[in-house]
């Protein structure tokens, strides 16, 4: 199934004409060379990296809460007396909650913002990000910042969902 602005609009009618037109040759490419290709898939896959990505807006998370904010999304890394030190703080929030886990080393190491998720589908960890680059022969580790770019961001989403085997769950 072949995607255009028009197509994409009308299921991504919240999405801008500048970042359809951004991700839509990426997104025709790498979908048929990881096998997104049924309309159930195709549906499925762009409602994902849409919500993802907030409607193609966004390629790299937002980790920047408020005190009552990280009490509500992670409560089991915050009470009240620590979230007022790491509130409104992306770096110290993701180090935090991405620590020791994913791949990742602890608090100190800075891999939770170092591998926070970025692309169309949020790729997270270090142990995600290893696992990109073994299969894509690029550096993801030492340039986790290549996923910001949109070619990238697309090939990494079809890689997670391919890999992922959600092609078999759309349909």
């Amino acid at each position: 199934m072949e995607l255009n602005s028009n197509l994409l609009k009308a299921m991504l009618p919240a999405s801008t004409e500048a970042n359809r037109l951004k991700y839509l040759p990426y997104l025709n490419k790498y979908m048929k060379e990881y096998g997104i290709i049924s309309e159930k898939q195709v549906s499925a896959f762009i409602a994902q990296v849409g919500h993802e990505s907030t409607d193609f807006s966004v390629v790299v998370e937002n980790l920047n809460y408020s005190v009552s904010r990280l009490l509500q999304v992670f409560p089991k890394y915050f009470t009240a007396a620590t979230a007022a030190q790491y509130a409104n703080n992306p770096q110290k929030i993701a180090n935090r909650v991405y620590a020791n886990r994913m791949g990742n080393g602890d608090e100190a190491s800075g891999n939770g913002y170092k591998y926070r998720g970025r692309g169309l589908i949020q790729i997270t960890g270090k142990a995600n990000y290893a696992l990109l680059s073994d299969a894509t022969k690029l550096d993801f580790i030492n340039k986790p910042e290549l996923l910001e770019q949109p070619k990238y961001a697309v090939m990494s989403a079809c890689w997670y969902w391919k890999n992922a085997g959600l092609n078999k769950i759309a349909g």
